[in-house]
């Protein structure tokens, strides 16, 4: 069994990819801009800062990258507060893990306000650390976010176990020396070496999951 559980938050744990998506669009469409999937889904698992730069460089919004940030986190956030969307089977897995006794972190590019929101609607100890975008000078996909919190927890990469959504995720992920299973979500994740897939966490068990990425007799 992993001795930790790195979860990412958005696409993997909360269902939150399409309102950032539509918090883009808004966005753009408000500076007489136009926006379309194919940039979306670019940004998918992105650090906020380097999507919000990309919003720059190809449309007429002229906030500051810090000012894209923000507006597009109060706008996921708004929605957010009013219902939290768990993606199918997260709730029950992160349970499972901790009954389990593993050390869990979340690791997410989302920045702390919004994060909170999340961790506010979970049990209290969730998350043994949490990794935001706003703490770290490099995000995914850069290892830095997962290998501070690795290095938070005490555990080594190997020995710890990341749950992504995204290829720009799991590259982090797989950069920092962590076992990865991919959950595609929002756009489809082509194969990447050092990482594994499955459709769902819905029914997946942390035992299961563990033995897909290598842990039993390795």
């Amino acid at each position: 069994m992993p001795k930790a559980v790195l979860w990412d938050m958005d696409g993997t744990l909360v269902d939150t990819e399409p309102t950032w998506i539509a918090a883009e669009y808004a966005l753009v469409e408000s500076y007489g801009g136009s926006w379309n999937d194919g940039h979306a889904h670019n940004l998918v698992g992105s650090d906020l800062r380097a999507s919000a730069r990309y919003i720059r460089e190809h449309t007429s919004v002229t906030l500051s990258v810090d000012g894209i940030v923000e507006r597009l986190t109060a706008e996921v956030a708004g929605a957010m507060g009013r219902d939290v969307p768990w993606q199918p089977g997260a709730l029950d897995l992160l349970g499972e893990v901790r009954a389990c006794g593993i050390r869990t972190a979340l690791v997410t590019m989302s920045w702390r306000p919004l994060v909170d929101i999340v961790l506010a609607a979970l049990p209290p100890g969730s998350f043994d650390t949490v990794i935001t975008g706003d703490a770290v000078t490099h995000g995914k996909p850069h290892p830095e976010p997962y290998a501070t919190a690795c290095r938070e927890l005490g555990v080594a990469p190997a020995d710890c176990l990341a749950l992504e959504d995204s290829a720009t995720g799991a590259r982090s992920a797989v950069g920092a020396g962590c076992r990865v299973v991919v959950v595609p979500h929002t756009v489809p994740v082509a194969a990447i070496e050092g990482t594994v897939a499955v459709t769902t966490l819905e029914g997946a068990g942390i035992e299961r999951l563990a033995m897909l990425a290598g842990f039993s007799g390795g």
